[in-house]
């Protein structure tokens, strides 16, 4: 039988509306079922006991999406430009645009504070429908089609492998996905010369949802374009002017988001240092390994599309309807992309020219779009022939065959789902393809017909049923591994709640600070249960406020950019935390002890929040004892740094024993220390230390007890992994009386009064203060302050903190944040705004002065009588 199909047959099939709601709607139908139903079998929230807040999504997405839930019903400390809730004061624009600035984000204001999981939940499943369904509406504009595969392929990318095992927990990437085909459109709508504004104004929403993503789909949307100017052939002239519109609206709505782009460039200039990541192309067997369903790996591309989707993207090369240009385009372009991903300059191009820490494969939805592109151009012309058809069913094979060998493939479930995953595919496009066979014959009788249109729903039906089945698995598979693979953290429980209660009961910001305790349950403590503590996750972690609360002893973990609460005495009176809650460890993680203690909170007295000191600070800055680095802040001597002695055996650090005053309180300073320390000879429970050997992982200081009459100390440490190591100042001895004095001074001098309104501190000063105000907050960049009536500067820096100099005559204390970029970002998206405007009144104009086709006649004809024939 010839493999190619009649122009008049393929004419046929392609007689289909090119309204997309249909195929859209199917779309986010079919991915949103699929992606229920993958959770449903992997037993995950909302549908079973397994958590699915693994790594960053518990640790930052859904805290933080917490805090936005906290600002839009007015219950959060601080507002759009600062949250006073995390490190002590962080700048939040930053991470507004960085996790919380997609259109949907705000829809969690629709669900119960104590539901936010599920508010998550039900934006990730938006999200990916959405993508869904914009990639049906794109297809058929790429080429009119049928609108159930529209539906089916439009799914197929909304399923793909770098939504199941990348994108579904870190659900601001799932703007991306949803950007690209809608950039596509844009393109399309470039070339031929249409809705200019519009298309600016998709940009803009694309690149403010999430601007790392965003540039992504932006450079897979120009491919695309330059693709389908290069198929369309027209003159140089013409191909030209469409590349210029289509440059001219990416700047021009990359411009207007450049309010929030520019903030968070800004943002990460000033960061915490991540780790500088290096790139290493995966295996070529583990790259065709991910074209598979139900195989996982977080180091290699997640190009899965489904079976049906790779076979039909196989075939399009030997599809004989498809003009040879098309055939050559698509093959070669998708072969080009998948080859830049795995070479490291372009690798560094698809990434802004810098490796991710982390998944080195973000760019791989952009391949995933390009594959099911390339199948629906092999079904758009009719459904590829037998030859195509087999020999696309080779190449699968081939694939197959040779992803074998990699070992991503889950065993238990991989095999059965690929085998019946194949004959679900094949046996459905050999169904389709015998259809368009019969339809091509001569002779055919009504019966024939009717048999032929069964054939035909009966192959929808499977190729559907195919698609649900393998993808819910495979998301399914990914969802299991990761909880194998990575940290998890329970959703809101009674362990939350009752935190939230205490910090509540206790709360009493601006006068003092209450942190939410050391025992934390997520990274962003404070964002989920309210206070005010150190704790703070988030990818732009102040360099300033990492190295600060370092050199206090503070612990850390994701290089420095996931910060810790500090349950020290010295820290809460320079930090004015006057409340502390004490919570049992999490009993989800499973290397914690078993605890059942209550909740409690303990109460302390502090100076205010900004305080008045008599010095000037110094600018050698901290040294590398913890205990001299809080006297620094302090202003007092308070702490005994007795000379230690760490004793080892086999197994490393056994003991440490000095002399201190009796009735001191003894802490241990051991960052790079695993294990648990316990001061013997009193009842004072064992201290836990977490670090870990690549350095990653920082364990903060730790309380140990009252330092016995005999004055010495024996600390009996148990060490839980090799390596470990206490530093010879590890032990300091803190005075009580000594710090209460202190604290009672700086009370004394402190402010008066403080009140904080968004981003600004005002404090009432005692008359003739001299030396330098203080604010207990970190001195990121942006923070300007003035004494009294003077000029508004930017902010001194003392040992880290905010500092204003004082001369006597100032009784006022006034200080401002002014996110860095702010300013030079709102100047570009004026300019950007005021260019689209001119274009949309040029593009208006023109409209007016040029009559439409629907212009009536100025008169009408005379109507002529028409006879029919009987």
């Amino acid at each position: 039988m010839n493999g190619s199909i009649r122009p008049s047959t393929t004419a046929a099939w392609a007689r289909v509306p090119r309204d997309g709601r249909a195929a859209a709607l199917l779309a986010a139908v079919l991915t949103t079922t699929a992606l229920c139903g993958g959770d449903v079998l992997a037993r995950s929230f909302p549908f079973g006991s397994r958590t699915r807040d693994v790594n960053d999504l518990g640790n930052q997405y859904v805290p933080f999406h917490a805090h936005l839930w906290d600002l839009l019903h007015g219950r959060a400390d601080g507002g759009l430009l600062v949250n006073w809730q995390s490190g002590y004061g962080s700048s939040f624009l930053p991470d507004l645009g960085t996790y919380l600035s997609s259109p949907f984000a705000p829809l969690v204001a629709l669900f119960p504070r104590d539901e936010i999981d599920l508010a998550v939940y039900v934006l990730t499943l938006l999200k990916a429908a959405c993508a869904g369904a914009a990639m049906a509406w794109l297809l058929p504009r790429l080429r009119p089609g049928p609108w159930w595969a529209a539906g089916l392929l439009g799914a197929s990318y909304a399923l793909c492998g770098w939504t199941l095992s990348y994108a579904s927990y870190n659900p601001m990437w799932l703007d991306g996905l949803l950007a690209l085909p809608l950039l596509c459109l844009v393109g399309e709508w470039a070339r031929e010369g249409r809705h200019r504004v519009a298309g600016v104004l998709i940009v803009a929403l694309a690149w403010t949802a999430n601007f790392y993503t965003a540039y992504m789909a932006t450079l897979g949307a120009g491919l695309v374009l330059l693709l389908r100017l290069w198929l369309s052939g027209p003159p140089r002239r013409r191909a030209f002017a469409a590349a210029g519109r289509a440059a001219l609206t990416t700047a021009l709505g990359a411009g207007l988001a450049a309010p929030l782009v520019v903030v968070v460039y800004a943002g990460t200039r000033h960061a915490y240092p991540g780790r500088a990541g290096t790139f290493h192309p995966v295996d070529g067997t583990d790259l065709l390994a991910r074209l598979l369903p139900t195989t996982y790996s977080y180091s290699s591309p997640g190009v899965y599309v489904g079976i049906t989707a790779l076979v039909l993207a196989l075939a399009l090369p030997f599809h004989r309807a498809v003009p040879v240009r098309e055939r050559a385009g698509w093959t070669v372009l998708v072969v080009a992309v998948a080859l830049s991903m795995q070479w490291t300059p372009t690798h560094l191009a698809w990434h802004a020219f810098t490796t991710p820490n982390g998944s080195p494969y973000r760019q791989a939805f952009v391949l995933c779009a390009l594959l099911v592109c390339a199948a629906w151009h092999a079904l758009a012309y009719g459904p590829p022939g037998w030859r195509a058809l087999g020999a696309g069913s080779l190449l699968f094979a081939v694939l197959a065959a040779l992803a074998s060998r990699s070992g991503l493939e889950d065993t238990s479930y991989g095999p059965p789902v690929l085998l019946l995953a194949a004959a679900g595919t094949l046996g459905g496009l050999a169904l389709l393809t015998w259809h368009a066979a019969g339809e091509r014959g001569a002779g055919a009788t009504p019966g024939t017909g009717r048999r032929r249109t069964v054939l035909a729903g009966l192959a929808v039906v499977l190729l559907t049923a195919t698609q649900l089945g393998e993808a819910g698995a495979t998301d399914a598979v990914a969802t299991r591994l990761r909880l194998n693979h990575m940290d998890d953290y329970a959703p809101w429980g009674t362990r939350q709640e009752e935190q939230a209660q205490a910090v509540d009961g206790a709360d009493g910001w601006p006068r003092y600070r209450t942190d939410p305790g050391r025992e934390q349950t997520v990274a962003n403590d404070p964002l989920m249960v309210g206070g005010q503590g150190a704790q703070y996750y988030s990818s732009l972690t102040a360099d300033v406020l990492s190295r600060t609360l370092t050199a206090l002893g503070g612990g850390s973990t994701s290089l420095g950019r996931s910060l810790q609460s500090l349950d020290n005495p010295v820290t809460d009176a320079v930090f004015s935390v006057g409340a502390r809650v004490h919570s049992p460890p999490d009993q989800h993680q499973r290397w914690n002890p078993r605890d059942d203690s209550p909740v409690t909170v303990s109460r302390s007295q502090v100076p205010p929040l900004v305080t008045v000191r008599p010095d000037k600070g110094s600018a050698a800055g901290f040294g590398t004892s913890p205990y001299r680095n809080q006297e620094l802040l302090l202003g007092s001597r308070v702490y005994t740094v007795p000379r230690a002695t760490v004793r080892t055996d086999a197994g490393g650090p056994a003991a440490v024993t000095a002399r201190c005053r009796a009735g001191d309180e003894a802490f241990l300073w051991a960052p790079r220390f695993s294990g648990t320390a316990r001061l013997t000879g009193t009842p004072a429970a064992a201290a836990r230390f977490r670090s870990n050997a690549a350095g990653s992982r920082l364990a903060a200081m730790q309380p140990l007890g009252t330092v016995p009459d005999s004055g010495r100390l024996r600390i009996a440490l148990t060490p839980n992994r090799a390596g470990t190591t206490v530093p010879s100042g590890a032990v300091g001895c803190l005075d009580t009386a000594r710090l209460r004095a202190a604290v009672d001074r700086l009370t004394e001098t402190g402010a008066t009064e403080v009140s904080v309104s968004g981003a600004t501190v005002h404090a009432r000063l005692p008359a003739g203060s001299t030396g330098t105000a203080v604010l207990a907050a970190p001195r990121i960049a942006g923070w300007r302050c003035a004494a009294g009536d003077g000029a508004e500067r930017p902010a001194a820096t003392y040992h880290g903190l905010i500092a204003v100099p004082l001369d006597g005559s100032a009784t006022t204390f006034t200080c401002t944040f002014h996110p860095p970029g702010l300013r030079l970002g709102s100047a570009i998206g004026g300019v950007a705004l005021l260019v689209t405007a001119a274009l949309a009144v040029l593009a208006a104009v023109r409209r007016r002065r040029t009559p439409g086709p629907w212009a009536p006649p100025t008169a009408a004809p005379p109507r002529e009588r028409v006879t029919h024939a009987r």
